[in-house]
């Protein structure tokens, strides 16, 4: 090893640990509150829908969020994307079109 080499080890090993728990810090938890009883496709479906409105409400607000966390899990999850993309997709389609 030179000492070119040896000189960056440090800092480049720092960088990919600080990455590595960034990564880490982003990644989805157990939901404790869910229950069997909770929200459900539709509602998660709709949630998904408004979900730009509700995310610019939710920036000035600390009464209003994004996400229901009492949920029911996967099918809330499969509603609140199909949400997403049913707004997503059209608006990145008309935005995308090039005269």
């Amino acid at each position: 090893m030179t000492a070119r080499t040896r000189r960056w080890h440090g800092p480049g090993a720092a960088l990919l640990v600080a990455v590595l728990l960034l990564l880490g810090a982003c990644a989805a938890g157990p939901n404790v509150v869910a229950n069997p009883g909770g929200y459900g496709f539709w509602w998660g479906l709709w949630q998904g829908i408004i979900l730009p409105v509700t995310f610019i409400v939710s920036l000035f607000t600390d009464t209003v969020s994004i996400y229901e966390v009492d949920n029911n899990g996967g099918w809330y999850d499969f509603g609140f994307v199909l949400g997403i993309a049913m707004f997503s997709g059209p608006a990145i389609a008309i935005g995308g079109r090039r005269s």
